[in-house]
């Protein structure tokens, strides 16, 4: 059975993620593919505004995703059979990601590099995309795919409540591992598959600990953790700007190097800041759904079916309309918010189409 509040945050992050990277394309500090070809860029005030107001959900959103899966993960596990889940995942999960690694994200990369007057060949496209196998924001279900087979092989995770004991833990386990992990691997750095090796800390440990909480935690966020949760996290985004403006971080391009990895206090301050956001963040983002977003209906539960297949063609969506738009003599503070929304908008339309026709051929079979 759905949870509708589940579902209706599944598609609010689907969309925040989409209008991220759009906004990302027009970043000097960059993030996402098309920087590397942009034609205009936020002004600096702008971008700093941007990063307090949006950057902190950056630290934690994707967390949230592999949370939000981990729930779920051992129910199906021992509904379907290992074999059957590992089957279904390698489907779901592994084809996206080797269609978008080898043929969809070099391809659209190649149209918006010959947009932008910089011709290359489609095979320079692919083999020189650093890193390589580049799938775009596919490598979210590359790493999930990996995991999810992980936790179906491995003993089974025996479910508990979540108490405040075990959240303070994993917050600590999250901000210690990412520190280390960064020392080998630094933020933003890439690896054959971009797999974003530095944030799987992050990500293993809220799958872990969705598959500890399972559908109970799903249903209920205890209030307690849900209201303790919601304060760590307000107190945390209100310091940052403050932080940031105190240690003189107010041009994220070009004070970013000391936060990304090495035996530095910075990275270890970054990797504290997403462990926090990350724990706190995702429970309290759950509990506000179940209070505040239990709307159902059609249009509801059809944007609910629409998200994955919305977060899988994003990245297309995104790079054509960017250059589609690039001849437009307009500034990054009205084209980012129109490449967006727009994207956003498509990317949800081709989602409700390929799930409507597979619901009704699976009803007319």
């Amino acid at each position: 059975m759905r949870l509708s509040a589940v579902d209706n945050l599944k598609v609010i992050l689907v969309a925040w993620v989409i209008g991220g990277h759009a906004l990302l394309g027009y970043a000097a500090v960059g993030g996402w593919p098309y920087d590397e070809v942009n034609e205009v860029t936020f002004h600096p005030g702008v971008e700093t505004v941007l990063a307090a107001l949006i950057g902190p959900s950056g630290l934690f959103f994707m967390g949230t995703f592999y949370f939000m899966a981990g729930i779920f993960t051992p129910d199906s596990i021992e509904r379907k059979g290992t074999r059957r889940f590992v089957a279904d995942r390698l489907v779901r999960l592994g084809t996206p990601w080797i269609l978008s690694a080898v043929v969809v994200w070099p391809t659209f990369v190649w149209i918006a590099y010959n947009g932008a007057g910089r011709p290359v060949s489609w095979w320079h496209a692919f083999t020189h995309r650093d890193p390589l196998l580049d799938s775009g924001s596919l490598w979210f279900v590359g790493a999930l795919l990996i995991f999810s087979i992980a936790l179906a092989l491995a003993p089974p995770i025996k479910q508990r409540v979540l108490t405040t004991r075990t959240v303070v833990g994993m917050t600590m386990l999250v901000a210690g591992t990412t520190f280390l992990t960064r020392l080998v691997f630094p933020a933003r750095s890439g690896q054959v598959g971009d797999l974003h090796l530095w944030w799987w800390p992050q990500c293993i440990g809220m799958f872990v600990l969705g598959a500890i909480g399972g559908r109970k935690l799903a249903e209920r966020v205890p209030d307690d953790i849900y209201k303790a949760s919601r304060n760590v996290v307000i107190a945390t985004i209100a310091m940052l700007p403050v932080a940031a403006a105190f240690l003189g971080v107010l041009d994220l391009a070009n004070n970013a190097d000391p936060f990304l990895g090495g035996w530095r206090w910075q990275a270890a301050a970054l990797a504290l800041t997403e462990g926090i956001l990350v724990v706190a963040g995702s429970l309290w983002l759950i509990g506000l759904a179940q209070r505040r977003l239990t709307g159902q209906g059609a249009f509801a539960e059809g944007l609910a079916r629409s998200a994955y297949v919305a977060f899988i063609v994003q990245g297309p969506i995104l790079l054509s309309l960017a250059t589609a738009m690039r001849p437009l003599q307009l500034p990054a503070e009205v084209k980012a918010p129109l490449v967006g929304a727009g994207a956003i908008a498509i990317s949800f339309a081709i989602g409700w189409y390929v799930t409507s026709r597979r619901g009704a051929s699976a009803r007319s079979s």
